[in-house]
């Protein structure tokens, strides 16, 4: 028998976490294990990160770094941090009191809206939007304003649409540029366009800017660090798994104005406190050479190239593929199919595992488009176009 005191319910409104679930990229990893499926659906490599950083890591254990790091960051990872970022963008933020290491990306993401965003505010976040945004946006509080890209110009910024959406209650912009999922970028007139916002309203940027190194086509990235008035304003948030083939070491970082970092680091002291010591050991050794993220637009680029060419007999029609490791493929001319049902259809008969957009959307829509991952190897890449080419 049982002794113990029973424990009541907790009632939760049925709308207070309406996203608690399995997400559609968990579900559609499992169906493509389930039917032996190339899994071109969540976006993270199927090819190992280089054996150089794996060796930094390994030294760095021997080297004694197992302990807990400090809560902010190492002190080298977050002066490379610093000095990788004045060398691109211009703007140099102060190592010990505007950089912080993290959790990954997402895990800034969240103490920046927890830090800056709460009851009463409002944050607007450009539809379609990756997944993590709207439950930080409900769980801080604040009410998530959506802004929908043009999907009839590539999905580029309306910023008049953004102007309009501004009220008193605004709190927070947050952007994702190089963006996931459309593979979209900001050129030079967005940040002049977004600098004007910022100097007439005052609102905060938050902008996720993990795919920052992944841009093609010869053009440069164009984030918040390249405007002092954006950088005054704003969160640059960055991650190395993306950078450095390493999704699953799960370190990212954040860098803003010492004012702005107080507050993230109060959030980020309570929530993870620290972030592993021997991999931010090896990542700040690692940065010592810039080639690899430098050269990684041509290594990618290859790699989307070789991916769209290998479709272009197929009736998919890819959309404009202008940085992340992403490409949109409107299926319209293969399926009337709403875009999960497709998705599904795609796994279980033609084995090939694909994100329907409509997942990065708050309120059901369907545009007849899915997303591929090609941060695959060439033999993957080209055996998930053979079968696709046969949809």
């Amino acid at each position: 028998m049982n002794d113990s005191p029973s424990v009541p319910a907790v009632p939760v409104p049925p709308d207070r976490l309406p996203w608690v679930g399995t997400t559609i990229f968990s579900v559609m990893s499992a169906l493509a294990t389930r039917h032996g499926a190339i899994n071109l659906g969540q976006g993270f490599p199927d090819f190992d990160c280089d054996p150089a950083l794996q060796a930094a890591v390994a030294a760095a254990m021997r080297q004694g770094h197992n302990q807990y790091a400090p809560m902010p960051g190492v002190a080298a990872l977050r002066e490379r941090i610093a000095e990788k970022t004045a060398t691109l963008y211009g703007h140099r933020y102060d190592a010990d009191h505007e950089v912080t290491v993290t959790a990954g990306a997402t895990q800034a993401i969240m103490a920046t809206i927890f830090a800056l965003a709460g009851p009463g505010d409002e944050v607007i976040v450009l539809e379609p939007c990756y997944d993590s945004y709207q439950p930080s946006i409900d769980l801080a509080g604040a009410t998530a304003v959506r802004v929908p890209l043009n999907a009839a110009r590539n999905y580029a910024v309306d910023w008049d649409r953004v102007r309009a959406a501004i009220t008193p209650r605004t709190r927070l912009l947050i952007l994702n540029f190089p963006h996931n999922p459309t593979g979209q970028v900001l050129e030079a007139a967005d940040l002049s366009a977004l600098e004007s916002i910022v100097a007439e309203t005052g609102i905060l940027v938050l902008s996720d800017e993990v795919y920052e190194h992944i841009v093609f086509d010869g053009a440069a990235h164009q984030g918040i660090a390249r405007s002092p008035l954006l950088a005054a304003h704003g969160v640059l948030v960055s991650s190395f798994g993306k950078t450095f083939h390493a999704t699953g070491w799960k370190i990212g970082y954040a860098c803003a104005p010492a004012a702005l970092t107080e507050r993230i680091r109060k959030v980020h002291q309570f929530m993870v406190f620290s972030v592993s010591t021997p991999m931010q050991h090896a990542i700040a050794a690692y940065l010592a050479d810039p080639r690899p993220y430098l050269e990684l637009p041509a290594f990618y680029q290859r790699k989307r190239d070789r991916f769209c060419t290998a479709l272009s007999g197929s009736r998919f029609r890819l959309l404009p593929s202008r940085g992340t490791y992403f490409v949109l493929a409107d299926y319209s001319a293969i399926s009337d199919e709403p875009e999960d049902a497709f998705a599904r259809r795609l796994v279980e008969r033609h084995g090939v595992a694909a994100i329907p957009v409509s997942a990065f959307h708050r309120e059901p829509r369907d545009n007849r488009v899915v997303r591929f991952c090609f941060a695959k190897r060439d033999e993957t890449l080209d055996a998930a176009a053979a079968r696709l080419l046969e949809a």
